[in-house]
């Protein structure tokens, strides 16, 4: 057996917790499903810790794993809730910024699967592009195209809804005429 194979994966917890967390958070919306899914992932790892590998990658990776699973759980039982809109926590903070969280939210939900996974790595994870490749199993150079092409959709999304907003404002500021 390894040495590497008994270090312990969940010695620094408080590293990884927040990271899961926006992990989850990114992919679920901030909230209940969030903070379960960070239960959830600290629960399986607790229960196979002695599985862990450090050959195999560093442990945050092993947790996104986990992590992955988990939230993909968690989409399913929600596409199966008969089309109910889950509600979600809005950051406790001014009006403008719940706005925002909440168009970026629902930019990202119109992202297809791959690139909410990548967006929700990168920035709720807070991977690099090459720890992301490890994750998913590609190369460096592949994830920085596909984060980049993600990030540009993501992009095209928020003008969209930009110019749908600036549209409805202007129509409210109208007087209606009969």
């Amino acid at each position: 057996m390894s040495p590497f194979r008994n270090r312990d994966p969940l010695a620094n917890p408080e590293e990884l917790i927040p990271r899961i967390y926006a992990y989850a958070a990114y992919r679920l919306g901030h909230g209940p499903d969030a903070e379960d899914v960070t239960s959830e992932v600290f629960e399986r790892a607790l229960r196979y810790r002695k599985s862990y590998d450090r050959t195999k990658g560093e442990p945050i990776a092993w947790l996104l794993g986990i992590a992955h699973r988990c939230t993909n759980d968690v989409l399913a039982a929600r596409s199966t809730s008969h089309g109910e809109v889950p509600e979600t926590e809005a950051a406790e903070s001014v009006e403008e910024e719940s706005v925002r969280r909440l168009s970026l939210e629902a930019a990202v939900a119109e992202l297809g699967e791959r690139d909410q996974e990548l967006i929700a790595l990168r920035f709720g994870a807070d991977l690099t592009a090459a720890q992301i490749a490890r994750v998913v199993n590609l190369q460096t150079n592949a994830v920085e195209v596909a984060l980049h092409r993600a990030l540009e959709r993501l992009r095209r999304i928020l003008d969209r809804q930009g110019e749908a907003s600036g549209e409805q404002r202007r129509a409210a500021a109208e007087p209606s005429v009969r």
